[in-house]
């Protein structure tokens, strides 16, 4: 499988202040843009952050093909969001709604460019340690968003290599081409994933012995 860019970048090494800056503050800057885009109601204000956020993106050195790169992967979803937004509400609300969400993806392009992976699951398994007394398993939620990062690279790429075989036999417009072999590989994918969770006793949920 070849590979395929993600929705926010992977890790740049660096020394930059974004570098050093500890993982709780960008932690809130992501949560902080994620509140901003139900808050902000002039898309003006949404633009100045997104800018500030480029900004820092580019401090970070992880350099400006990265970012069009990651604003690229969420363009053509943009492209029919906006469209959309501005029959059913107008242009200004749709300009707001689209840069909030780059707002957002920015963000959290800085977060993972920025931060080592491993560093980026110990501090989500720190984040939640205060739900262990709700039941939540800290571990096992960093072990799904690990998953998760993996997953959704993987199943992108097997649709554009569907896409691009498809293509070569004439049969681009055709779905049965396109989605049933991106849907019998993710399925493969899944399985040989849960197979090599469940090697490890990762796969299922502990057992909680029955009282006598």
């Amino acid at each position: 499988m070849r590979g395929h860019g993600f929705l926010i970048a992977n890790y740049v090494r660096g020394d930059s202040v974004i570098h050093r800056t500890p993982l709780w503050l960008k932690f809130l800057v992501v949560v902080a843009c994620g509140t901003a885009s139900f808050l902000i109601v002039d898309w003006a204000v949404s633009l100045a952050i997104f800018a500030v956020m480029c900004g820092l993106f580019l401090l970070s050195g992880a350099g400006v093909r990265r970012l069009l790169r990651a604003i690229w992967m969420v363009a053509p979803i943009l492209l029919v969001i906006g469209l959309f937004q501005w029959w059913q509400l107008g242009g200004p609300t749709a300009a707001r709604i689209v840069v909030n969400i780059l707002v957002c993806v920015v963000a959290a392009s800085v977060l993972t460019a920025t931060t080592p992976v491993q560093d980026l699951l110990d501090g989500v398994v720190s984040l939640a340690k205060p739900f262990r007394r709700l039941g939540a398993d800290p571990e096992r939620f960093a072990l799904t968003i690990a998953v998760m990062l993996r997953s959704i690279p993987f199943i992108a790429g097997a649709f554009s290599d569907v896409r691009d075989s498809a293509r070569a036999r004439g049969l681009e417009r055709n779905p049965r081409a396109l989605v049933l072999p991106v849907f019998i590989t993710t399925v493969a994918y899944a399985r040989q994933t849960g197979d090599a969770l469940a090697a490890r006793g990762l796969g299922e949920a502990e057992e909680i012995p029955e009282k006598s």
